[in-house]
């Protein structure tokens, strides 16, 4: 992790963040998005925003992310 993503994830960004709630409600779909070669950091910024910002969404979004690439295989 850079110095500026700490700085980002210590202090916050000033860009739109999806939130824990809108993070959750979209995660599915970024999943699902990612696994079929979406774009989905252009599709998704609010989540890529609060990911980048939040341990806890991001640790759910690794094990919904390792799950699905596990049942595709």
């Amino acid at each position: 992790m850079s110095e500026l993503d700490l700085i980002i994830r210590l202090l916050g960004s000033p860009s739109e963040d999806a939130g824990c709630e809108g993070g959750m409600a979209l995660l599915a779909e970024y999943v699902e998005g990612e696994l079929a070669g979406r774009d989905v950091r252009r599709l998704f910024p609010t989540l890529v925003e609060h990911l980048r910002n939040c341990r806890a969404c991001e640790e759910d979004y690794e094990g919904l992310s390792a799950l699905a690439r596990e049942l595709s295989a």
